[in-house]
């Protein structure tokens, strides 16, 4: 099971999204390296040496030795498999482990005799042994630690960050056993110019991953309240965290929108092993409650003030820039700006879209929203849902002139204008 030469080893990466890529495109300077991505679509276009993701670029995608495929078969040659499938949510807000059962499936009826097995995939403490192991042993008629091994080393890769990439962070690694995570440690210090952190489990290695992005989650969400409550004070949030940010130990969170499929998905795979054991997580299930209202808030807010500046509701017009689930990244799953959208058009709103990141095709179909980038109608309120980098060079006079009456009023909702510069030029100021 010692894996001597890794050089000379094959890895294959079974998910080729915003994490798997970057993953597979960074091993493959090292070793050989098989993409397996059930997508026919998405290995086309990587085979053409089009990023998809926007991760790593197209050059990359381009210039690879990466054997990109949809053929299961060649994972029977890999040393190593690495999964980087998705972990989303249901309805229900309750873990779907469809794409992580179907990975495993796939692992296991091609996975040879003393591979090692590395999931990535952000998950609840224990379901990497308690569901994963079993699939691969079902399907491969092998067993676990005897015929493979499987290591478990947390995905770190933040969409759109181009500084904190996959080869730049320290990366927590985790193995079945000792000799497992010495390998497994091996594999990732070939790439990672910042090392690894050897947990001592692979249930410790998961539990620190969730909490991760659970920390975030909780930590926006004390932001969020506070952004009520001094909206009803008539007070400034961003001005009132920019004085306290003065103190060298506070934390510099912001309100914000907490959509995407990691911290505002990944607290639910907690929730739901906590209450597993007999503990409710208050903290955790109000928090979730709390960020996922702040879309209906923000539209609840504009709705109000057209009210109140005698706007009919059947009349109004709202131009929204902005709908991917953060700035800089074409991602639109389980964005909260869809939140607002909805709210504003169930009130007979006319709701006008921009966004040059998102996919067209992809936002109508999940949720019938139509992109109008070329849209220059005059409108009563302009919303700036998402700081994509293009929407800071946009000039106070460009937002200015999309106004068609004198009740002007801009909802900046991550604070990326001045509030003074705005309110110069005669327009209303809200952000969270």
């Amino acid at each position: 099971m010692i894996k001597s030469d890794l050089k000379k080893m094959k890895l294959g990466v079974v998910g080729l999204g915003y994490v798997g890529l970057p993953l597979a495109v960074s091993f493959s300077k090292k070793m050989e390296v098989i993409g397996y991505d059930y997508s026919e679509t998405k290995i086309k276009k990587y085979k053409k040496g089009v990023d998809v993701t926007n991760e790593v670029g197209d050059d990359a995608v381009k210039n690879c030795t990466i054997d990109f495929t949809t053929n299961q078969r060649k994972l029977n040659d890999c040393d190593f498999i690495i999964v980087a499938v998705p972990t989303p949510i249901n309805e229900k807000k309750l873990p779907d482990l469809t794409p992580l059962e179907k990975a495993s499936e796939t692992i296991g009826k091609n996975i040879k005799k003393g591979c090692i097995v590395i999931y990535e995939s952000t998950v609840y403490p224990g379901l990497t042994e308690e569901i994963c192991i079993p699939i691969i042993e079902k399907y491969s008629n092998l067993k676990c630690i005897t015929d493979f091994k499987v290591g478990y080393s947390p995905e770190r890769i933040n969409p759109g960050d181009k500084k904190n990439t996959f080869e730049n962070v320290v990366k927590i690694v985790s193995g079945i056993d000792e000799e497992t995570l010495e390998c497994v440690s091996e594999l990732y210090n070939m790439v990672l110019k910042n090392g690894v952190y050897k947990a001592s489990s692979i249930k410790v290695a998961e539990a620190a991953k969730v909490i991760e992005n659970t920390q975030r989650d909780v930590n926006i969400a004390f932001m969020n309240e506070l952004s009520k409550i001094f909206h009803k004070m008539g007070i400034n949030t961003k001005e009132v965290i920019d004085a306290a940010s003065s103190k060298w130990n506070f934390l510099n969170f912001s309100p914000g929108l907490v959509g995407g499929h990691c911290i505002g998905v990944d607290p639910f795979y907690l929730i739901t092993k906590s209450e597993e054991y007999g503990y409710i997580p208050n903290v955790l299930v109000e928090t979730r409650k709390l960020n996922d209202s702040m879309g209906e808030y923000i539209a609840d807010s504009i709705i109000e003030y057209l009210s109140k500046n005698k706007i009919s509701l059947n009349e109004g017009k709202i131009l929204i820039h902005g709908v991917t689930f953060k700035e800089d990244v074409a991602d639109i799953r389980n964005s909260k700006v869809i939140d607002i959208i909805k709210k504003l058009r169930n009130n007979g709103l006319d709701v006008i879209v921009k966004d040059k990141y998102a996919d067209e095709e992809e936002l109508k179909r999940e949720y019938d929203v139509v992109l109008d980038n070329d849209n220059k109608e005059k409108v009563d309120v302009v919303v700036i849902a998402v700081g994509h980098n293009y929407i800071y060079n946009k000039s106070v006079d460009e937002i200015f002139n999309c106004y068609r009456n004198e009740n002007k009023i801009l909802y900046d909702i991550k604070g990326i204008f001045e509030k003074n510069e705005i309110e110069k030029k005669g327009i209303k100021y809200w952000s969270l």
